[in-house]
């Protein structure tokens, strides 16, 4: 029997962050013992027992180049990210933003990964980090609470969490698009990936009067002042609402940079709908996250004169996602400071967001099969998007810390002396160089 080369390493979880540290691995040729306990254990959120199943949005974000987002896409290409590898073969339009059929991309990557030679993939609960040998954790926001017990006992009693709500879905034939229209922001043609949802301001005004009476579903260890929990990306629709009737049209409702082509004038409010997979017969409510319940859902978002005979094939849904205090416990290589042989990636650690818990996971992955391979660990250039991500997650003097997406205020040292766009321009155009001089010394 042919003995492998170097010794498996345990990766606990199969989602975004699990696959790419997983990626990392068997491309160097190091096996991979890939554990994860959906279907036959699961999640609040998840629906499937697909590996990197999409829970929230089938949105990566942005793919400009002169965004954050798509400045951090950028970097991880460079490393070879397996996971927007796939993402943009099974694109979707999204106008300026990278979007993916979630069914077509989770099964593509649980094809592969259940598939290769090098990986051993087992369906079933991890409940501690394996003392022996080197293993990346990777299990989430939706860490099984014996897990989630392990962890507290083993890194300390704090636990950190925040709310996360996920938007409906409706079929792309039940839009009444004579009461809606296609376009991007700012879209000359008039004809971009979106469909638009005008609402006039008696509608909006209604639609907002309804969504802040609405009944909601109670959630288990739900603090009285529960908005302080809640992820500012991913609030509620109706917390939106509550902060002030014009909150939602400033916020996910905004119309700016759109014209109605029935009146040729901008809306009042805009309810934007995503398609959602390749067929175009899935639409994203984009920033409708909502724990209303689903009868109320369905009476509330049929308000909009465009989803009167809405078909929801998903209602939106709240759900706890569970952080670790990553300053007192990592190091920026993505090493635990009690264990240099457990790695951690992903959302678990404190980032938010697709992308940045690809990136977690590619880094974990990357330093995993690099200590293999008799190879020092590396850590990315603070001056770049992945590296002030891990140096925000990894600092120590934070007064309260909170989940953090990539963006350009982790930078507010470089450049002072320059005014806000020539600043921006001046932090990516650095960021890009210092990235192509760190990869070129992996």
């Amino acid at each position: 029997m042919k003995k492998d080369k170097h010794p498996q390493v345990v990766v606990l979880g199969a989602g975004l962050a699990g696959i790419e540290a997983t990626f990392q691995l068997i491309r160097r040729g190091i096996p991979v013992r890939l554990v994860e306990m959906r279907p036959k254990i699961q999640t609040g959120a998840h629906l499937t027992g697909e590996c990197a199943e999409l829970v929230c949005s089938n949105s990566l974000g942005s793919n400009l180049p002169d965004r954050a987002p798509g400045l951090l896409k950028e970097e991880l290409r460079t490393l070879s990210s397996y996971i927007l590898d796939v993402a943009y073969r099974y694109r979707v339009p999204a106008g300026q933003a990278l979007a993916v059929d979630r069914h077509a991309f989770s099964r593509e990557i649980s094809r592969y990964i259940k598939g290769h030679s090098l990986v051993d993939y087992v369906n079933e609960e991890a409940t501690s980090i394996p003392e022996e040998g080197t293993a990346i954790l990777a299990t989430g926001p939706l860490t099984s609470p014996t897990l989630l017990s392990f962890l507290s006992k083993t890194f300390g009693k704090k636990q950190l969490f925040f709310f996360d709500a996920i938007a409906p879905i409706v079929s792309a034939d039940s839009i009444d698009m004579s009461c809606a229209f296609k376009s991007d922001r700012y879209d000359e043609n008039g004809d971009g990936d979106y469909v638009n949802c005008p609402l006039t301001q008696e509608e909006y005004e209604r639609f907002v009067q309804e969504l802040v009476k609405a009944e909601q579903i109670p959630i288990s260890g739900m603090e009285k002042d529960s908005r302080k929990t809640f992820f500012c990306a991913c609030q509620p629709i109706e917390e939106i609402a509550r902060s002030g009737k014009d909150s939602p049209r400033f916020g996910p409702m905004k119309p700016v940079g759109l014209t109605d082509p029935r009146t040729g004038k901008r809306p009042y409010a805009v309810l934007q709908l995503r398609q959602d997979n390749l067929l175009g017969s899935f639409y994203n409510l984009v920033g409708c996250q909502t724990n209303l319940t689903v009868q109320e859902q369905a009476r509330v978002f049929r308000i909009i004169p465009a989803l009167l005979s809405a078909n929801f094939l998903r209602f939106g849904q709240m759900h706890r996602n569970s952080y670790l205090n990553s300053p007192k416990i990592l190091l920026p290589t993505m090493q635990t400071k009690t264990n240099p042989s457990w790695f951690i990636g992903g959302q678990i650690t404190g980032v938010e967001g697709y992308t940045e818990s690809v990136g977690t996971g590619l880094l974990a992955g990357l330093n995993a099969a690099r200590i293999i391979l008799q190879k020092n660990p590396v850590v990315p250039p603070p001056e770049t998007i992945l590296g002030a991500l891990v140096k925000y997650i990894t600092f120590p003097g934070h007064k309260s810390f909170m989940p953090m997406s990539g963006n350009f205020g982790l930078f507010q040292s470089e450049f002072p002396e320059l005014g806000a766009d020539s600043r921006r321009e001046k932090i990516i155009s650095n960021a890009r160089k210092v990235f192509r001089e760190f990869a070129d010394q992996l």
